[in-house]
């Protein structure tokens, strides 16, 4: 009751803020021409000045001190690939790693889409064609109606409300409901994603992760199996920041094609389901007309981030990890560190109340 109070005020709060400002009008992914590119194999980054962008520079000396007491660690703002800021907190540098907890998933999505992209899966295919009957404790006909674009949707209809929401094992993972009928934010069905892409490769997921999107693009990071059997993303910040450029080119790293599908991508980063409409292939969408939050079945009538741009996307993970994406203003803003407020899965009242500071350094 305490948590569902917590968000009911959150979006009823953000909401109301939203009434009250004034209608941004954003261009909805537009082209992202004259884009930079960091070299691969190197630590140059070309940079940005604030007052060539028109940006407030005292607004943005200010946000400083507000992250550090928010707990963060590293913080980064891409404007057309070219860094406008990177400020490291404490003891944290530029070479230090940190979890990216759910921000992974969208990394997982762009993973499954290259996948099915080189005829290996088909998002439309149920699960259990690559990881075998079983997986669960439904009966088989329920089981059969999970596809992997259900895993990648949060509409499996597997129970969220199990003790152990990490538990892959087939005891754990339990009928709720008709796949395709329930949104709900389940950590199991989303890994088990990662064993598709094994199966369907031959490949570890580590070495597809590596091939394919790592060392395209230039970024560190591996994947490490927790004991609950969850596989975390570990990187530097830059890497995020990386990983940030290359959704906000659509899937291609410079003149290099990463994923190649632009179909696929636009699906990933637009609403995937009638019962989520914040909710892409693993992605947060922002500008929606309703959102739910993860544990819980409410939705409310607000987008996730009223203070920021209306084609805002998002990579988002526990404990406030943030990777956004606009591409109206051509911007990444990397956040990560420890929780800024009360610890929140994904989405928090810390998002919106950083847009809201960002809001007067961008000029936005």
């Amino acid at each position: 009751m305490t948590k569902l109070l917590i968000y009911i005020l959150f979006f009823l709060g953000v909401a109301l803020i939203n009434s009250c400002d004034k209608e941004i009008q954003t261009e909805i992914n537009p082209p992202t021409e004259n884009l930079y590119f960091p070299p691969i194999g190197s630590t140059e980054w070309l940079t940005t000045s604030v007052s060539s962008l028109g940006w407030n520079e005292t607004e943005l000396n200010n946000l400083y001190p507000y992250l550090e007491g928010k707990n963060t660690k590293a913080f980064i703002i891409l404007k057309r690939g070219k860094i406008v800021t990177e400020k490291y907190f404490g003891t944290f540098n530029q070479d230090s790693l940190w979890y990216w907890a759910s921000a992974g998933k969208t990394m997982t999505g762009l993973l499954v889409g290259i996948a099915q992209r080189e005829g290996l899966l088909n998002i439309n295919n149920k699960t259990s064609q690559y990881i075998g009957t079983g997986w669960t404790s439904m009966p088989l006909t329920k089981e059969n109606l999970i596809t992997v674009k259900n895993q990648l949707t949060m509409t499996s209809g597997l129970d969220d409300g199990i003790t152990d929401k990490d538990c892959t094992l087939p005891s754990c993972l339990q009928y709720k409901a008709d796949a395709g009928t329930r949104w709900a934010y389940h950590n199991a069905a989303y890994t088990l994603l990662d064993k598709v892409i094994e199966n369907a490769s031959g490949m570890t997921y580590n070495n597809y992760f590596q091939q394919k999107i790592r060392d395209q693009i230039g970024m560190n990071g591996l994947w490490i199996k927790t004991p609950n059997s969850n596989n975390v993303l570990y990187s530097n910040a830059r890497s995020m920041a990386r990983f940030g450029l290359l959704l906000l080119n659509k899937g291609k790293w410079d003149n290099t094609e990463i994923l190649n599908d632009n179909l696929y991508f636009e699906s990933q980063t637009t609403t995937s389901q009638n019962l989520n409409l914040s909710y892409g292939f693993l992605t947060w969408l922002n500008g929606k007309s309703s959102s739910m939050a993860p544990t819980l079945q409410t939705i409310f009538p607000s987008p996730i981030i009223p203070n920021a741009p209306a084609d805002l996307y998002a990579a988002l993970g526990k404990n406030d990890q943030k990777i956004y994406i606009v591409p109206s203003q051509k911007l990444v803003i990397i956040r990560i560190g420890n929780a800024a407020g009360t610890p929140q899965f994904a989405v928090s009242g810390f998002d919106n109340e950083l847009w809201g500071k960002l809001k007067t350094v961008i000029n936005y």
